[in-house]
């Protein structure tokens, strides 16, 4: 049986529109690709309502049954904590990436597969995207919301070419999905590259969204890949 936060409104934003509720946009660009590594970008904390824990923890899972390596911000606390858990009990490969002051304040996960201890959040960041394919972000706070939000950045400027997801437990990121709609009716970011960013309530739809291939143009108008900066 499904966990309560999965419900049948999937939905991802494609070009021109970002979709109405209920429906699925895939716009693809070539087969699908395998994903051999996702960086999880979620909260340190568990937050008001007990799904938020159970959909980090059925992530981690889902991902360790699939061979993906789980890549996250290297904590045993909250929302982190339970995504690495759920990985390590279902046999999966976890990799951490801490900043050596979380580190020394006893936050990091010592049971992982591989615990990076990094000078700053932005080598913590920069680490994550290196050893990963794609991105997902879960219920969080600002952290969250600007780890993911880098990601996409990068992805518009060709630093990579790699997706980012959001899984909307409980209609967490519904607010984010209408800002992505103002910012694309307000002219700041174009519609084929609303693309770079996936939304969805099903766990599953999600990873199917994050295999296709790029769909949009980074800042430049060039197809993903094609200026790649160092």
């Amino acid at each position: 049986m499904r966990p309560p936060y999965w419900r049948d409104d999937h939905h991802r934003p494609g070009p021109g529109q970002l979709g109405s509720l209920g429906h699925d946009v895939l716009m693809t660009r070539g087969e699908p690709t395998a994903l051999k590594a996702i960086a999880v970008f979620c909260g340190s904390s568990f937050g008001t309502d007990p799904v938020y824990a159970e959909a980090a923890r059925t992530t981690g899972r889902t991902l360790a049954e699939r061979g993906i390596e789980v890549v996250y911000g290297g904590g045993h606390v909250g929302l982190m904590g339970a995504v690495a858990d759920g990985a390590l009990e279902a046999g999966g490969s976890v990799v951490g990436v801490i900043p050596s002051a979380l580190d020394d304040r006893e936050l990091a996960h010592h049971g992982l597969t591989e615990l990076h201890v990094v000078d700053s959040m932005h080598a913590r960041k920069t680490l994550m995207a290196e050893r990963s394919d794609a991105f997902i972000a879960l219920p969080g706070g600002a952290g969250t919301l600007e780890e993911v939000a880098e990601q996409w950045t990068w992805a518009q400027l060709s630093i990579h070419d790699k997706p980012s997801g959001f899984l909307d437990v409980a209609g967490f990121w519904a607010p984010m999905r209408l800002m992505l709609q103002q910012m694309v009716d307000s002219g700041f970011v174009r519609a084929e590259q609303a693309g770079i960013v996936s939304f969805s309530d099903d766990l599953d739809t999600l990873l199917t969204m994050l295999e296709q291939p790029p769909s949009w143009t980074d800042k430049w108008g060039h197809d993903p890949g094609e200026n790649l900066r160092p």
